[in-house]
């Protein structure tokens, strides 16, 4: 018995997008899906049932975070992730290879998951005293965020602690690298990778949580795409459940890279782009054939004033918002605009209130769920294309 099953519904004709059903033990999802994103055991400023009111589908939690606060042990005790937060929906976690490379080669730095063409490489070049994780062939050692501590991660403890946890869908434990690094050390790490996602999958079928909990292997290769084909070959061979897309990337050609790897991975399984949730990534990644997004951006930049509109980003903080009594968006129906102006919630952000977050989180991730709906919807008549280029044309030529 399979812990989820995968039916394709509909496809975008001529490309590798489709509609489907993702059915895990605690309930079906239907894909294409934005992954809200609870790090740990909670989606910041919100409660479980205001997540759910938004139609969120699956909550993802953090493993890196979950082991060290409060302890994977303590979430199993508590009898898992769904039960310890509240939530009744299906589960993700991720594997902490992310926070290999956050706490590695990006620690002290500005460097993320993206490079933009005609970058320098000077920001690949951290502390090497200042980093808080080592990488060999056996694992990772790091050391906590929270108090220094030291603590080690090897694929099967990464696996151990995510059966700990008790999502639905879990992840093989990967290195996630720089977009800087060269070519070398991406091919290193790459095949690091596979090693480990071979250790990972047979650990996970000797435990007997197979039938109980989804293992997804990840794709890595960074932005090179002989890499990154090999990648997909070599993980997509073997028995996962799903796939995940993972690693670094040009930011101008995600969408480019996500097809070499989707377009070679088995069509019949899920898949999952790890950590990107932006309009235009969502439109390009569900196009080239991704099923599931994660990302922490809408709820991030929520905290911080930026809200998410049809005509682009707004700065919910800017003075022209002050005597401004309509919605965020007059159209967008979700709890914050039906009952908010946006002079109240520039007022709740100058004065600090803690309503803030929550009011501009809700309507940030009801835009993004609403907009991955509605991709549904238009794949399913046929008009996909339609609507992203009139989508894009006004979000990324508008401003608020």
């Amino acid at each position: 018995m399979a812990a989820i099953s995968f039916e394709i519904k509909e496809k975008i004709p001529g490309k590798l997008g489709r509609t489907g059903v993702l059915s895990t033990l605690h309930g079906e999802i239907k894909t294409p899906a934005f992954v809200v994103v609870g790090t740990k055991a909670t989606v910041k400023a919100l409660s479980p049932e205001q997540v759910r009111d938004l139609d969120a589908q699956v909550v993802l939690g953090n493993t890196y975070h979950l082991y060290l606060q409060p302890g994977d042990e303590l979430v199993r005790d508590a009898g898992g992730l769904r039960e310890f937060m509240n939530w009744s929906g299906p589960t993700m976690t991720d594997s902490g290879g992310f926070q290999v490379f956050s706490l590695g080669v990006a620690f002290g730095s500005e460097v993320n998951k993206f490079s933009q063409k005609n970058s320098t490489k000077e920001a690949h070049k951290s502390n090497e005293q200042a980093r808080l994780a080592k990488i060999d062939e056996d694992g990772v050692t790091f050391r906590s965020h929270i108090d220094g501590s030291e603590h080690r991660f090897t694929p099967e403890r990464s696996i151990e602690i995510q059966h700990n946890i008790g999502a639905d869908m879990i992840f093989a434990f990967d290195e996630c690298t720089s977009p800087h690094a060269e070519y070398e050390y991406q091919t290193e790490a790459m095949e690091r990778t596979h090693r480990w996602a071979k250790r990972s999958l047979d650990f996970h079928k000797n435990s007997g949580m197979s039938d109980t909990q989804a293992l997804f292997g990840i794709v890595q290769g960074g932005r090179f795409e002989d890499l990154r084909k090999e990648s997909a070959q070599v993980i997509g061979k073997m028995d996962f459940d799903g796939f995940g897309v993972g690693g670094s990337f040009e930011k101008e050609d995600i969408d480019t890279a996500v097809g070499w790897v989707n377009a070679l991975l088995p069509e019949e399984k899920p898949r999952h782009l790890l950590g990107i949730g932006e309009p235009l990534d969502i439109f390009g990644g569900i196009e080239n054939g991704v099923d599931l997004f994660d990302c922490v951006a809408p709820t991030r930049m929520a905290r911080n004033g930026t809200l998410y509109t049809k005509d682009g980003r707004m700065n919910i903080l800017n003075a022209k918002y002050v005597n401004d009594f309509l919605p965020i968006e007059g159209d967008c129906g979700c709890y914050t605009c039906a009952h908010y102006t946006r002079s109240y919630v520039t007022h709740l952000f100058r004065a600090k209130e803690m309503f803030a977050a929550t009011l501009a989180s809700i309507h940030n991730l009801a835009f993004i769920i609403g907009l991955v709906a509605k991709i549904r919807e238009e794949i399913a008549n046929g008009t996909f294309f339609e609507l992203k280029e009139s989508f894009l044309e006004r979000y990324y030529r508008s401003k608020v």
